[in-house]
């Protein structure tokens, strides 16, 4: 029997330091402890599988909370199945003593966690739905608050404002206006689709799209 530990945080920026000492707390050997950092809505995740394919019936799986596991209610019901009833693996989840299969291995006692299993998977699916939402929320309101999102614009090279000018008057095709900027040809039509806008209240339907002239 080995003793693996299974530890899963969402992105790269969060830390999964709480999960590692409540692990390392267990003496699990630290070969056997495995980090994902990414969604968990389903698990076709690199160290998760990588672990699956090492676990032998009656070894024990470790996780912190049923949320680290997964997040997708379905999946994790299935996956617990295969663990538990194809691999003969046992699972014990910290935060929820009665999510542990090494006890109560009667009727009762199964019963018992299956209850808890499928409440919480439930929980973990609609904690995520409800993360989506308020960020969709919150996304709209920064909208609405005028806040721009994506990468800032990069600066105009010191010689845009002239060349712009002769590419406005035809004297520059739009080609050899980016090369003037050394930009590339897209960004240079945006950004004077942009200095045409500001200048010409009739908007950009007027524009002429980057045609060499």
């Amino acid at each position: 029997m080995q003793a693996f530990g299974y530890i899963r945080v969402s992105t790269k920026e969060q830390n999964e330091d709480r999960q590692i000492i409540a692990l390392q707390a267990l003496e699990i050997p630290e070969q056997n402890i495995y980090i994902d950092k990414q969604s968990g809505k389903d698990f076709q995740r690199t160290q998760y599988q990588r672990m699956l394919r090492r676990m032998r019936r009656d070894d024990v799986l470790y996780v912190k909370s049923i949320d680290r596991l997964g997040r997708n209610y379905s999946e994790i019901l299935e996956q617990w199945r295969i663990l538990t009833k194809d691999r003969g693996v046992d699972i014990a989840v910290l935060d929820m003593p009665l999510l542990d299969t090494r006890r109560g291995k009667d009727l009762l006692g199964t019963f018992l966690s299956d209850i808890v299993l499928q409440l919480l998977s439930f929980v973990a699916e609609n904690e995520r739905s409800n993360i989506r939402q308020r960020q969709a929320e919150g996304i709209a309101a920064a909208k609405a608050r005028g806040v721009r999102f994506g990468r800032p614009p990069q600066a105009l090279p010191d010689n845009f404002e002239g060349v712009y000018q002769q590419w406005s008057t035809c004297q520059l095709s739009t080609s050899a206006a980016a090369r003037e900027c050394g930009m590339p040809l897209a960004t240079f039509r945006y950004r004077a689709k942009r200095c045409q806008n500001s200048e010409d209240d009739s908007g950009p339907d007027d524009f002429e799209d980057g045609e060499d002239q």
